[in-house]
């Protein structure tokens, strides 16, 4: 190859299918007004301030940043069909859609410490996740996500690209850029794998971990007990799933070399609508007294903005109102329990 013409940029030629342009955007637009709604309620709404509310603060934040590293130049593809990045802002991309990505998982970590001090020591909760604490593991989960991607993503740069640009992803994914290198990545490559396996695989087995703890937990305490602890923490198990088999089903199918690219297109499409669809139904019946909390927070702040009845402002039905009434009654005569975990189920799109 002629190593006299470095690449000065890249072409993205992962997405073709033009219809998916109002999909796209309304899944940005949802992803973007619901974390940054659950991020001002986090932090003005005096009801939420307990740990649990204080890692999905941290998370809902790194769901910002990690779709929006992506998804808007991929809408700006779409939409103009300008498919070219430059190589700064390629490796940019990359690097903070991987350090998200990890920092997402460090967050899902803490928050299974959480549901685990919560569950299997109720007693010394309040004395062991102190701010102190939670501020330490948001620290670490941070400083992991930033630091376990480093050695990879700046050695990517170093290796020369002199011919071939053209990258087979939506955005610049790792694999798929070293690849187009003129020179032999294999280390690099060894390299980035150690990493990643290092970033999921921990996290993965500390949060498994955990959960083998609440589970002997759970055998020792009567069917009622069992029943309310498991409400506790359904939901955040829901989302540890979510995320871990959406990201192995990418894994696989951009890394099977005989994998039918139009039945990968197929099954990601369906993979996708059926995960939004379960979205609300899912929300509503697994975790209510969470929804209940989010939702009346959001009602209480609109009512007190603009000092008049929610319902000219929101599109509920009767029923619906119904549930957020019921919610709110509920919420006066009792204070919420400081280790309720779940709002981040209305965010597992931000992590697919």
């Amino acid at each position: 190859m002629n190593s006299s013409r470095p690449v000065e940029f890249f072409i993205l030629d992962g997405l073709k299918d033009q219809s998916m342009l109002p999909f796209v955007f309304t899944v940005y637009i949802s992803i973007l007004s619901g974390n940054s709604m659950i991020i001002y309620l986090v932090r003005t709404d005096p009801k939420l301030n307990t740990p649990m509310y204080f890692f999905l603060h941290n998370l809902s934040f790194s769901d910002v940043i990690y779709t929006s590293v992506t998804m808007p130049k991929m809408l700006s593809v779409m939409l103009t069909g300008v498919k070219t990045i430059s190589k700064t802002g390629c490796f940019l991309q990359m690097y903070f859609f991987l350090s998200m990505a990890v920092t997402g998982r460090a967050m899902l970590t803490a928050m299974a410490f959480d549901r685990y001090v919560a569950i299997c020591n109720p007693l010394r909760y309040t004395t062991i996740m102190t701010k102190r604490v939670c501020i330490l593991l948001v620290f670490v989960a941070w400083g992991f996500g930033v630091v376990i991607v480093l050695p990879p993503a700046v050695w990517a740069t170093q290796v020369p690209y002199c011919g071939p640009n053209v990258v087979k992803h939506m955005f610049c994914d790792h694999s798929s850029v070293v690849v187009l290198a003129c020179t032999d990545t294999t280390r690099n490559s060894i390299l980035a794998l150690t990493n990643a396996l290092l970033g999921i695989i921990s996290s993965f087995l500390l949060i498994l971990t955990s959960y083998i703890c609440i589970g002997r937990a759970l055998r020792k305490m009567n069917t009622a007990d069992q029943l309310k602890a498991l409400a506790t923490c359904v939901s955040h198990l829901i989302v540890v799933c979510i995320a871990y088999l959406s990201a192995t089903f990418v894994y696989i199918s951009y890394r099977v070399a005989k994998f039918d690219p139009e039945l990968q297109d197929a099954i990601k499409r369906v993979f996708s609508k059926c995960t939004t669809a379960s979205h609300k139904p899912i929300v509503r019946k697994t975790v209510p007294s969470i929804t209940c909390e989010i939702n009346t927070s959001v009602v209480l702040y609109l009512k007190n903005v603009v000092n008049s009845p929610p319902l000219t402002f929101i599109s509920y039905n009767r029923s619906e109102w119904g549930d957020l009434l019921l919610c709110y009654r509920r919420l006066r005569k009792q204070p919420s329990t400081s280790y309720i975990a779940g709002p981040q189920l209305v965010l597992f799109v931000g992590s697919m």
